[in-house]
């Protein structure tokens, strides 16, 4: 008889039938993970690994063992830079242009270090974000050193997960295979290399708050707010209220933030053309919407950076630091 392969108790774990099945714990969720990226696991035991995690839904313990594990895998600098915000963007846009760059490049014109990760083209139809990134003419890196230089030169790099771990990137781009994304989506965001201070989220399946809320704790981030973003994106929905998951030094909590626009009906772009970021930075167009994506995302951050006691003080703020911006930046 063939001997029992290594990763397959991992599987049977998650696939023993409503019966037996559970989810890993935190230090399988990390060894499973470990043997994945060292490319120890055949490609059936991957698919039918992720899929497993699908149906059955992710936890915030195996998302803090997958992190861990690939936090591991990371080729960091000597010296780290120091790093306020880590911003992952792993959804891409495609009904509204992803004003929430915007957003982000206004913290880095007020001092706060930014670094930004994520995917792209695993979706069809999506704007991601490393392309709008080279068309503002924004720092982009190859690698966690080159990130750590244009942070402390710029204020704000991205780094694609293809040089970030390429590992993951490989599993992200399973998408259009198996059909589903997988929780490399959900533990990509986490990742958090420089271990900023400050995580914020954006998702688009309410039910995975809690899941990065939970994993947040057990990772020991000092500061995340997670909330359902616009495309799954870091990006604030301005014609919604919003339930905001926060977690401030070891404490959860959740804060409900009102719409910024009056009609709850929320229209979409029919052509996403990028110039048009441009065009509302400069002031050159007066876009409502995107003002208000802008300054409501940038409310949320600063409220979870302390930069602001309340959320009518924060988006005060938000809006102060939106009129007083660069407009020859761009």
């Amino acid at each position: 008889m063939r001997e029992e392969h290594p990763f397959a108790a991992y599987v049977r774990i998650l696939g023993r039938g409503k019966s037996f099945q559970r989810a890993l714990t935190e230090a399988e969720a990390e060894t499973a993970m470990t043997m994945i990226l060292a490319g120890e696991v055949l490609p059936e035991q991957l698919g039918a690994f992720l899929m497993l995690l699908r149906m059955k839904e992710e936890t915030g313990a195996e998302i803090a063992g997958f992190v861990r594990a690939a936090r591991q895998g990371f080729d960091l600098p000597t010296a780290l830079p120091q790093v306020d915000v880590d911003w992952s963007c792993y959804a891409g846009k495609k009904r509204q242009l992803p004003w929430f760059v915007l957003a982000a490049l206004v913290l880095a014109e007020n001092g706060v270090k930014i670094f930004m990760h994520g995917a792209e083209g695993h979706t069809p139809g999506r704007v991601y974000a490393r392309e709008v990134m080279g068309f503002l003419g924004l720092p982009v890196a190859g690698s966690l050193s080159e990130a750590a230089a244009q942070i402390e030169q710029s204020g704000i790099s991205y780094l694609s997960l293809e040089h970030l771990s390429p590992r993951l990137h490989q599993m992200i781009e399973l998408r259009p295979v198996l059909g589903l994304r997988t929780p490399v989506h959900t533990l990509s965001r986490m990742l958090n290399p420089f271990a900023a201070t400050h995580m914020p989220q954006g998702i688009f399946h309410p039910g995975y708050g809690k899941i990065h809320q939970d994993a947040a704790l057990l990772l020991g981030q000092p500061r995340m707010a997670v909330f359902r973003g616009e495309g799954g994106e870091i990006e604030r929905r301005p014609h919604k209220p919003v339930a905001v998951q926060t977690v401030h030094d070891g404490v959860s909590g959740t804060e409900d933030w009102p719409p910024l626009m009056a009609d709850p009906r929320q229209s979409y772009e029919e052509e996403l053309d990028l110039a048009r970021l441009i065009d509302v930075w400069k002031g050159q167009e007066a876009h409502a919407l995107a003002t208000a994506a802008v300054t409501g995302t940038l409310a949320i951050i600063l409220k979870l950076m302390r930069r602001a006691d309340s959320i009518d003080g924060a988006q005060a703020l938000a809006g102060e630091m939106w009129a007083d911006r660069r407009r020859e930046r761009l």
